[in-house]
């Protein structure tokens, strides 16, 4: 029988999510072709982001051919096991192009309740980010907790912008309310886990996208949540947003709502 153990299917996960990991470092090395664009001009895509999904479909079928996946570069699968895998190949094309240290591979194993396990491989600076439901979650192996900052005001905030330019403006006049009140820094979920980051919040973020990395936050004792309406403001798509239990009740309180976790 197949182990479905969250701690098992996290191990598989990291497994490839290293090997994925080494493709796309090795891929930064060598010359590399610009494929296209995906939702905006600005959305780049490579063939890495091509091969590392191929690589990571191959060995999830191989291990496990009976469960669904979603992929970032198109693979959309149904499986018959009730268990998905969430991938982002290449988390952070754009970085990876210019050379910015900061682009990762993304896998999470979702059941039929939401995500389950999750590994964030960052693939510039070889660290690795894991968390299995009820397991808590890690660094390299090591246990990592949210911080807990208990004013916005004296926390360290992280916050990212979509590539589409409507929406931008839109993410620019939300942060022109909320400056008041925090610091702003663009950085990611993992962050948030691991202390570097007090919170982090981001609008029209894909299941890709915050699959592995929300699960990561919760496991070290944070907080993720959506938020569809800021400062008056209806956001659509909605916001995440991503804090430890203080944090994520005073900001809260800053958008106006949040909704269900992701």
């Amino acid at each position: 029988m197949d182990d479905v153990r969250p701690e098992a299917l996290l191990e598989l996960a990291t497994a490839i999510a290293l090997e994925a990991g080494g493709l796309v470092a090795r891929g930064r090395l060598a010359e590399r072709a610009l494929i296209g664009t995906k939702s905006t001009l600005t959305d780049m895509v490579t063939e890495v982001d091509h091969a590392s999904e191929a690589l990571i479909v191959r060995r999830i079928l191989e291990a496990r051919p009976g469960d669904g996946i979603l992929g970032e570069e198109g693979t959309a699968r149904e499986g018959t096991t009730g268990l998905r895998w969430v991938i982002d190949p290449l988390d952070g094309t754009t970085n990876f192009l210019y050379g910015f240290p900061a682009y990762a591979v993304s896998i999470a194993v979702e059941g039929p309740g939401g995500a389950i396990a999750g590994v964030v491989r960052d693939a510039a600076r070889g660290e690795t980010f894991a968390a299995a439901l009820g397991h808590g979650a890690t660094a390299d192996g090591a246990p990592i907790r949210v911080n807990d900052a208990p004013v916005a005001a004296h926390a360290l905030i992280g916050t990212g912008f979509g590539y589409s330019p409507e929406r931008r403006a839109g993410q620019a006049a939300v942060l022109a309310e909320l400056l008041p009140h925090i610091r702003s820094a663009a950085l990611d979920l993992c962050s948030v886990a691991c202390g570097r980051l007090d919170g982090y919040y981001e609008q029209g973020i894909q299941p890709w996208d915050h699959a592995a990395g929300a699960l990561i936050v919760r496991e070290a004792g944070g907080r993720t949540g959506w938020v569809p309406r800021a400062f008056a403001r209806d956001l659509d798509p909605p916001l995440l947003l991503a804090a430890g239990p203080a944090l994520f009740e005073a900001l809260t309180a800053l958008f106006g709502g949040v909704g269900a976790k992701p």
